[in-house]
């Protein structure tokens, strides 16, 4: 019996860390920490494969784009991208969706990896010119189809929206997880489950949130982009509000020690993006409330003479990316004035 016992729990052991290797996710994690709800966030749905609840909902989908059209269609679980110029056309299957909301895909043909041109928007409910394609004029049917990823930036795209896509430095699309998943962040935590099965406590990955704020922006910003990956690439203007890691570091508070003022301060990774301005008020208090602290004096933060609630919606204000398609929380914390224009 007790051989037996001890085989299935090899048995047990061997399949779990056969199964994490292949599909890791929260379940197996939230036995002792509270990430139930991790997997049905915007990142932990990062990356979509197989039938698509947006394209279902919306069956066929059709854009002309200069001399080209195109058209997504749905049937049961499978969406098909096709573009023609009148004359032929090309159509792919859609293996991978990018993006929970506003949806981009990236396609495969003949063994090379391309961004759609059209991407899904929520804000017209249909097609339109993908975020950051806009100055691409293409000529041929092939160039109109997408826009050919790199190997890097093939590697780039799936290591930030999917778990275990990259093995020994390479892009391993069998190997992927969709979504980012616990192992994405917290590398090692597959194998501490493992061990935590066997009562092995020794082999949990660091703590991410014993990191600073500047340490903290910088490892999001991995993949919401760094200071620095922003300036190197010279994005200026609207497009780079998408950045927030880059945002708020410009902000005249953000000190990168001040644990008050980073991502971790106002943002839960294991819960889905809170909406209501109202309820970050709280985050801003704890600097800008009436409090005579010395940790508040020596920051300089003053009250607010206008309002103690709403704060981001003055400070934090949307900005809408050129297009009207999709809008940003600006995350370079100022006080704005009518009329400003846009501050990089």
């Amino acid at each position: 019996m007790h051989i037996l016992k001890a085989l299935a729990n090899s048995l047990f052991l061997i399949w779990v860390a056969t199964a994490l290797g292949q599909a890791p996710d929260g379940a197996a994690c939230a036995r002792c920490h509270a990430v139930q709800t991790q997997a049905q966030t915007a990142m932990g749905r990062a990356l979509l494969t197989g039938a698509n609840p947006t394209l279902q909902a919306n069956p066929k989908l059709t854009v002309r784009k200069g001399t080209f059209t195109y058209t997504v269609e749905t049937h049961g679980d499978a969406s098909t991208y096709s573009v023609t110029d009148g004359a032929r056309t090309l159509s792919l299957p859609i293996h991978w969706t990018f993006g929970v909301g506003a949806q981009t895909w990236v396609l495969e043909r003949e063994g090379r990896l391309y961004e759609s041109l059209v991407s899904y928007y929520p804000a017209i409910q249909g097609l339109d010119t993908t975020t950051g394609d806009e100055r691409l004029k293409p000529s041929t049917l092939e160039d109109a189809m997408g826009r050919e990823l790199k190997p890097g930036d093939s590697k780039d795209c799936f290591g930030c929206h999917a778990t275990h896509s990259v093995v020994d430095g390479k892009l391993s699309l069998q190997a992927l997880h969709p979504g980012v998943a616990c192992e994405h962040c917290h590398v090692g935590s597959s194998t501490h489950l493992v061990d935590a099965l066997q009562g092995v406590m020794d082999s949990a990955p660091p703590d991410l949130k014993k990191l600073g704020p500047e340490d903290i922006a910088s490892f999001c910003g991995q993949c919401h982009r760094t200071w620095e990956t922003v300036v190197r690439n010279r994005w200026r203007g609207e497009v780079n509000v998408r950045f927030q890691p880059y945002r708020l570091a410009n902000s005249r508070c953000f000190s990168g020690t001040d644990p008050r003022i980073g991502c971790l301060a106002c943002h839960d990774p294991h819960q889905d993006l809170v909406q209501q301005d109202a309820s970050y008020d709280a985050k801003c208090l704890a600097c800008h409330g009436s409090s005579t602290g010395s940790a508040v004096a020596a920051r300089g933060a003053k009250t607010c003479p206008v309002a103690k609630e709403n704060c981001v919606k003055c400070h934090m204000p949307k900005v809408t990316l050129p297009g009207g398609l999709m809008t940003f929380t600006d995350h370079q914390i100022r006080i704005v004035k009518a009329g400003d224009s846009y501050p990089n």
